[in-house]
């Protein structure tokens, strides 16, 4: 090339570089993205392509269905994507039950399943959707992408559809997760809002389940809601699972809890889904599983309880805003009573405008003013101008001027004979505007109370089978160490200080789950807590390893030692609560050449007697001596201990058992999670022994005997009492026999000794059940048998009344079922807990 060809480099100093290029075209695209695709508008609470798909039905709506198919064609002349976008949004509106009523097989959410192609489905507005999502008169248009037709810029939509919809986006650079709610609930909330009430928002799915909405933060950024699956235990061997938590299908949670068995963090046999019109999967259990702890790893390890972050991002005047569930139904609810009062204000327009011209039609024939047609005029100008010059007296009854449009569309009307009935017609017509516009006029003095009252008829015309289906619980929470199967194998080298599940050639330990912490104690008097490893090293001469239980304040250790430097022997009994992983414990006072002599845990703070044996070279003159270890108190690990003797130890034998120097365990009934629990929340009932029983009633007739276990779950709807149980025990019941239609009362004691297994005290029958029970050795009941000043009131003691009989007696007549009331009377000095009474 040459010089001549070289072209010249421009160095104009306006001159765009490539990277500012892209600097302006991500921030176009990213616009793009947030206003048109994935954030929905708060004016309507629609996406652009759901907004364009209700649009483009409304165009083709004659109230029969359409194909899905010749839908999605109509909603392609407004948006510029393809075919299969349309279709996805059009199947999760159909999906919703809200907006859209549909034929054909649109899916399942609940399954994963896929509607059918989009030529075999069909569907049509719903009559909510012609409701509250139509007007044209108060829509505001916009041009197409193509400029070839008009489009709506949003739905004059009067109800709060976003909330009740739920989206999810994700644009560039932020998301939105706004749940869905309940219609019923909205229409309520609004109507609360209106009348200057407080109010609470919490979601509601199709899934139906179970929610926790204690950290819902009313639907903010920074939020939290689990969502569970109802598990039902069917029998000791076999569970149900009723449904799918949201965003989860039935495959995916089946997945979830094969994986997990498979892991071995649950001890499943079988899993079968069975599920048709309602979801239903059972599970059978694994032999020597337990349904309560096979309940908890459910939730702990599988789908069967998920965490969901709600983020509600909308686009408030084209940007991007986070709110709160109550402030968008606030936004929206004054949005709608905006909306009402525009329709209101058009409504009244039109009929003062029909209220003017049927004005103008009786003065033009009760006055005779058509006679001006008859005239002989030279123009026709000149007829109209006399016909408007006729109506100038009548002008103060009017509430506008007349003009020559007026005149016109009244001149095109036929002249005929005028009778009287026909200007009685055209008062009736009057009369009838006349009232309807002071209707208009009043609802628009009184808009708030109209459009309270708008709310409640939605409710009452749609909310018939949108009731809650979700039902709202606060659930406990599930330690996963406490549920996990002992799937693993721990090994110990006690001599070379090793622990692990790597560690086969060794000695077994015990069995342990991955999520365990090993307590380990060395013959030097050091403690080291570490997690279940491969292998880990503790330190030389291993003497006692356990799987730790944090917080455990009964498992009692006894020790006696060496101090390396005096030389005297110390005895001590201490806990170990809460440690620092992987930190080393001296439970010494820390001398070289100390020792462990001695050395037991005991689970129930027992304190054995050791007989120490004194060297034979030493200086005592007594070689042996008993010591028991419940003379001393329990303290702290650091501890220094209590001295044993100042000679020199040979050894320390085991001379007998000693029993348990700790009280009972308290016990607590948590009536919210229907937990056993020690950390007193709850109902006391009462301390415990090792060996106690608990007794449970429900409230179908039946009673369970079950252990101190705290991982067993407890229906708290179903519970009628809940105590400790002793042999001697009177149980009182008064229960409903259906097929006599009187109340029944027995006195009985437990004769059975299974555990857990439930058994049937009262009359078997369809409509029997348990009204109320007690423990009270001499219950006093107050019967009160009719209403209002004819009630009469009785005092009745039980025991006197009837003996004690057998646990399978049908018992005796107390009274028939009419106007019956029925309490336990409480007395100061009772002891005994009283079962709750169901009227």
């Amino acid at each position: 090339m040459s010089e001549e060809q070289i072209p010249e480099v421009n160095t104009n100093d306006d001159s765009i570089g490539v990277s500012d290029l892209y600097k302006g075209w991500f921030l176009d695209y990213a616009s793009y993205v947030i206003l048109e695709r994935a954030v929905p508008a708060i004016e309507d609470g629609l996406k652009p392509v759901q907004r364009r798909i209700l649009h483009a039905m409304k165009e083709m709506d004659d109230g029969r269905f359409n194909k899905v198919a010749n839908i999605v064609g109509q909603s392609m002349q407004y948006h510029p994507h393809g075919d299969q976008s349309i279709t996805d949004a059009l199947v999760n509106m159909g999906q919703k039950e809200l907006l859209i009523d549909t034929q054909g097989n649109w899916g399942d959410v609940r399954t994963g399943d896929s509607a059918a192609a989009a030529r075999y489905i069909e569907a049509r507005p719903s009559k909510l959707a012609l409701e509250i999502a139509y007007n044209p008169k108060t829509t505001e248009w916009q041009l197409s992408y193509d400029g070839r037709k008009n489009e709506p810029v949003a739905l004059p939509m009067k109800f709060p559809l976003l909330l009740a919809h739920g989206t999810e986006g994700i644009a560039v650079g932020l998301a939105t997760k706004i749940m869905p709610h309940n219609f019923v609930e909205l229409c309520e909330a609004s109507v609360k809002y209106l009348k200057g009430k407080s109010f609470e928002l919490f979601p509601d799915f199709l899934t139906y389940g179970q929610i926790d909405v204690s950290n819902y933060n009313d639907g903010k950024r920074g939020g939290k809601i689990r969502v569970r699956a109802r598990i039902e235990e069917v029998d000791k061997k076999n569970l149900v699972i009723k449904d799918v938590p949201f965003g989860v299908t039935v495959s995916s949670l089946i997945d979830s809890i094969t994986k997990a068995t498979e892991a071995k963090k649950i001890q499943v046999k079988k899993v079968t889904d069975v599920t048709a019109q309602e979801v239903q999967i059972n599970i059978e259990l694994a032999p020597g599983a337990s349904p309560d702890i096979t309940i908890d790893a459910l939730y702990a390890f599988t789908d069967c309880e998920v965490s969901i972050s709600p983020n509600a991002c909308v686009i408030v005047d084209k940007k991007p805003r986070f709110l709160g569930v109550s402030d968008l139904l606030k936004r929206s609810t004054e949005h709608t009573k905006y909306l009402l009062k525009r329709e209101l204000e058009i409504r009244l327009g039109e009929l003062q405008e029909k209220w003017h011209y049927t004005s103008l039609e009786k003065i033009f024939f009760e006055e005779k003013i058509y006679k001006e047609l008859e005239k002989k005029h030279d123009t026709w100008e000149k007829v109209l101008q006399e016909i408007e010059k006729a109506f100038k007296p009548f002008l103060p009854k009017l509430n506008r001027a007349v003009t020559r449009e007026d005149v016109l569309k009244l001149t095109e009307k036929p002249v005929r004979r005028i009778y009287k009935l026909d200007i009685d017609e055209l008062d009736r017509q009057i009369k009838a505007l006349e009232a309807d516009i002071a209707e208009v006029e009043n609802n628009l003095a009184h808009l708030t109370d109209y459009t309270i009252k708008y709310f409640e008829n939605l409710k009452a015309k749609f909310g018939k089978g949108r009731e809650r289906r979700t039902e709202i619980k606060q659930f406990d929470v599930i330690q996963a160490r406490q549920v996990a199967v002992a799937n693993t194998k721990l090994y110990i080298n006690r001599s070379e200080g090793f622990i692990g599940s790597g560690l086969k050639k060794d000695e077994y330990l015990t069995d342990c789950s991955e999520f365990d912490d090993i307590i380990c104690f060395t013959k030097a008097g050091k403690m080291k807590v570490v997690k279940v490893a491969d292998k880990a090293f503790i330190g030389k001469d291993i003497i006692h390893a356990a799987v730790f239980i944090k917080s455990d304040e009964r498992t009692t250790y006894n020790m006696m030692y060496l101090d390396g430097k005096s030389g005297i022997t110390y005895a001590k009994r201490f806990n170990v609560t809460g440690i620092t992983r992987d930190k080393e414990y001296d439970l010494t006072q820390g001398n070289p050449k100390s020792k462990v002599q001695w050395f037991t845990a005991n689970a129930n703070g027992e304190a054995e007697v050791v007989r120490v044996v004194l060297s034979p070279n030493g200086t005592a003159k007594i070689k042996e001596l008993d010591y028991a270890f419940e003379e001393l108190a329990i303290k702290g690990r650091a501890s220094q201990g209590n001295q044993v003797t100042k000679h020199a130890v040979k050894n320390v034998k085991f001379k007998e058992a000693g029993r348990s120097t700790l009280a009972g365990r308290k016990l607590w009934y948590d009536n919210q999670f229907g937990r056993l629990n020690t950390d007193e929340k709850g109902d006391y009932l009462g301390m415990f022994e090792g060996d106690d029983k608990i007794l449970v009633i429900f409230n179908n007739g039946t009673y369970e005997i079950t252990d101190q276990e705290l991982t067993q779950r407890f229906d708290t709807d179903k519970i009628l009492l809940i105590e400790k149980f002793t042999n001697d025990k009177v149980i009182t019941a008064i229960y409903y026999d259906g097929d006599k239609i009187q109340y029944n009362v027995k006195r009985f004691k437990i004769e059975t000794s299974r555990l857990k297994e439930k058994y049937q005290f009262i009359k078997d029958g369809k409509d029997n059940y348990l009204e109320a029970v007690t423990c009270d050795p001499d219950p006093v009941l107050i019967l009160k048998i009719g209403k209002g000043k004819i009630q009469e009131t009785q005092r009745i003691k039980i025991a006197e009344f009837i003996d004690v009989m057998g646990w399978k007696a049908m018992g005796n007549k107390l009274v028939d079922k009419k106007a019956v009331e029925m309490e336990w009377e409480q007395r100061a000095e009772e002891d005994s807990k009283q079962g709750e009474l169901f009227e």
